[in-house]
């Protein structure tokens, strides 16, 4: 088994359990729906994993769960990235580190997507920069990753459902063994 298969089940099973910043779903709950989204839709393998730890990051750190509330933005897309680098290509870690740009862009070119946000969404939004500017807008949407970044936003912000019943985190390790380096 690889070095990040491993890291990944055992920062699941120290820290998956912790709230999922204010929402009523855990960080487990909320990265296993994200695949699940993923999967059912048919994307990439690179898609899937990147859905299924796009929020690494909030294991990374030792904040508060309620950081967010106290004005304190963890940053956690970087923090992911810069993680994930080590482990895996472009295709998996640059929408990680794009769904929070996506989120601020699709507030800004989506009619009506803001308010379909949850309010810890909202929280994290205005200290993620709240909306981008137009000038934002069509510098993101020449990203390569742009589409890829958008769809892993639309999974994130749907994966919150508490009791949603998904495919449990042992399916998807050979998915992560065969996207990484």
């Amino acid at each position: 088994m690889k070095e990040i298969t491993q890291k990944v089940q055992h920062m699941f099973a120290e820290l998956g359990d912790s709230q999922y910043g204010g929402e009523a779903v855990s960080q487990l709950e909320h990265a296993l729906q994200c695949a699940q989204l993923a999967t059912d839709e048919g994307v990439s393998a690179e898609l899937i994993v990147a859905s299924l730890l796009h929020d690494i990051g909030h294991l990374l750190h030792a904040l508060p769960d309620d950081a967010p509330e106290i004005g304190i933005d963890d940053m956690h897309e970087n923090l992911a990235k810069a993680f994930l680098d080590r482990y895996f290509h472009e295709a998996v870690t640059e929408p990680i580190h794009l769904h929070v740009n996506a989120k601020r862009y699709l507030c800004n070119r989506e009619t009506g997507y803001q308010a379909i946000l949850s309010e810890p969404s909202l929280i994290s939004l205005a200290l993620q920069g709240g909306p981008m500017s137009e000038e934002e807008c069509l510098i993101f949407e020449q990203n390569p990753h742009f589409h890829s970044s958008i769809q892993l936003r639309k999974y994130d912000d749907a994966a919150k459902v508490p009791g949603l019943q998904v495919l449990p985190l042992e399916h998807y390790l050979d998915l992560i063994e065969n996207t990484s380096l």
